[in-house]
């Protein structure tokens, strides 16, 4: 039998070369792509409310997928440390990989096959937006189930509790915290990669969809500051809009499910948010909203009632063929999948056969430069939001105004920041590698922060109360408390930040502001030239290979022994 470490090491060859085979596979069919005719976007404002409804469907559409998906697949992952090992490498090389790397397979599956008509633009945008979102929901459902402590589970154990009645009244409970910090923070990551998202390049395939992205990328391109303003203001406005109506009320209900050693004797709060602003207005329409649903949710209950009961012999039958279906749908997955990977096994090989571009010599010296920009940037963004958290910890006011302000200054597009960058970092240091670090920084930092905002709400007022009890000194109170409840959101935020960071790689080394390329030696340059300039799909795999190696090796060496410590020994146990 091989050892722990050869078998992960054959696990990771095995991911390595399984995206490799799919990638290739994408780039093989993206030749059959249509070849798309952009109609040229109005920048003017007065149709900015659609540009901002058109981008707020798309965002919606893509987060109710992304919510969807991450509970089924964090909670799978979570199951077994068998699943974990298939599942979890899957969404780390998931999210290293930037946005444009997908867009083969949305050009591919969306609107070749939709024979380039707008659904299919509006699919494939839908599903790059998805990309930005998913992942990092997905790691705090797994977080979140993987530390719930023993107790909680011996209980439902003890009372037999299983399939529904364990998820609706433990597994789910237990993410609601995450799942809530994590969904600020997925649309704080829709908003900045809007841009990426609008505008689909491959090659030959060219298309915008009208949006606010596409709108602030062809004001930038115009040198139209008038323009950008006025749509920085329409996405601020749904941003704070968002916040008051929507996230405010959820943080405070996700406040319900965190873990107390003992019985609250505080009434839960129930808030509107901006609603409640306005006296006894808000909880009226919530009143008011429970007597309209509730005569519908007990009329299907009698249409239910009502209805036959097969008999016990036919829920045997039915039972015998829903499992024989799931069989049979779980064969023919199986088998699309391996026939799949096989095609992209021998376009790999022709791939990687065929004349690699002159380019490909930069690859190593560009991986290089851009992994020391990424750990520039995050010991920056650790310098920062892990004192903001501790002190999130220590005065609930600052948490309240912390969280909102983030969300608002991260849902920025990195396009709003070129002209700061350009007259104040560019023009006074006469290069471009701090302006790639900070705009690596933009894409980085809101991962630790929000994931690091999520764990102080979930420490137990229980032992903030002990620790008061035995007058404790702030380090003491850090060393025994904070920062141990803390690190598993370190670790998942360290692990999703590095993503976002691979992601931002894209934005931060090359961009065009006003008919100028800036640029510097990295993946991302490489990548972005390859994609928007030649494309060059070698290229573009070659970098995106490169990328994944990297992301691989980190994972394997650094971040996956830190989640076991993390999951293991930091959780709360009674």
């Amino acid at each position: 039998m091989p050892s722990t470490s050869a078998r992960k090491i054959i696990n990771g060859t095995l991911s390595l070369v399984a995206v490799a085979a799919v990638l290739a596979l994408f780039f093989e069919y993206r030749r059959h792509a249509p070849a798309l005719k952009s109609p040229r976007l109005s920048v003017s404002v007065r149709h900015l409310p659609y540009y901002a409804f058109a981008s707020f469907y798309r965002m919606l559409a893509a987060y109710v997928i992304a919510l969807v998906f991450s509970i089924a697949y964090g909670m799978a992952a979570a199951r077994s440390r068998a699943w974990e090992r298939v599942l979890i490498p899957i969404i780390d090389i998931a999210q290293s990989v930037p946005v444009i790397g997908f867009f083969p397979a949305a050009v591919y599956f969306f609107v070749a096959l939709a024979h380039g008509s707008r659904f299919g633009v509006e699919m494939a945008a839908v599903f790059l937006i998805f990309t930005s979102q998913a992942w990092n929901l997905a790691l705090g459902v797994f977080e979140s189930v993987r530390t719930i402590p023993d107790d909680s589970r011996q209980v439902l154990e003890a009372f037999g509790a299983s399939g529904w009645l364990r998820f609706r009244t433990l597994l789910l409970p237990a993410c609601v915290p995450k799942l809530v910090y994590n969904s600020i923070l997925s649309w704080v990551a829709g908003w900045y990669f809007l841009i990426a998202c609008e505008i689909i390049t491959v090659g030959p395939t060219h298309y915008q969809l009208p949006g606010l992205g596409s709108y602030l990328m062809a004001a930038a391109d115009r040198g139209r500051s008038g323009e950008i303003v006025a749509g920085l203001i329409a996405l601020l406005a749904i941003i704070v809009a968002m916040d008051l109506v929507i996230w405010q009320p959820l943080s405070v209900w996700a406040e319900r499910f965190r873990y107390e050693f003992a019985a609250s004797s505080s009434e839960p709060i129930r808030s509107l948010g901006m609603l409640d602003a306005a006296g006894t207005l808000g909880p009226r329409i919530y009143r008011a909203a429970r007597i309209l649903i509730r005569p519908i949710i007990e009329a299907i209950r009698a249409i239910a009632d009502r209805m036959p009961r097969p008999g016990a012999g036919l829920r045997e039958r039915g039972g015998k063929l829903l499992r024989w279906m799931l069989i049979a749908a779980g064969v023919a997955t199986a088998l699309l999948i391996a026939y799949g990977l096989a095609r992209g096994l021998v376009a790999l090989v022709h791939a990687m056969m065929s004349p690699w571009p002159a380019e490909a010599r930069q690859i190593p010296a560009a991986t290089a430069a851009s992994a020391l920009r990424m750990v520039i940037a995050y010991v920056i963004s650790v310098g920062w939001t892990l004192p903001c958290a501790i002190a999130a910890a220590e005065n609930p006011r600052f948490a309240r105004w912390l969280a909102p302000a983030a969300e608002i200054i991260g849902s920025l597009p990195a396009t709003a920041l070129f002209p700061l960058i350009v007259l104040f970092v560019i023009r006074t240091t006469g290069g471009m590698n701090l302006a790639s670090i900070l705009l690596i920084l933009t894409g980085m930092q809101w991962y630790l922060l929000f994931n690091l905002l999520a764990g102080v709400n979930q420490i137990p007022a229980d032992l903030k109360e002990a620790v008061r009890c035995f007058q404790l000194g702030k380090l003491s109170t850090w060393r025994r408390l904070t920062l141990p409840a803390l690190f598993p959101s370190i670790v998942t935020g360290s692990i999703t930040a590095w993503g976002g960071g691979w992601n931002a790689l894209i934005l931060s080394e090359y961009f065009v502001y006003r008919g100028h390329t800036y640029q510097v030696m990295g993946l991302g340059a490489l990548l972005d030239a390859a994609t928007y300039e030649t494309g060059n799909s070698m290229m573009i795999l070659l970098s995106l290979l490169s990328m994944i190696v990297v992301v691989i090796g980190l994972n394997r060496l650094i971040w996956r022994r830190l989640y076991n410590v993390a999951t293991e020994r930091y959780r709360m146990d009674y």
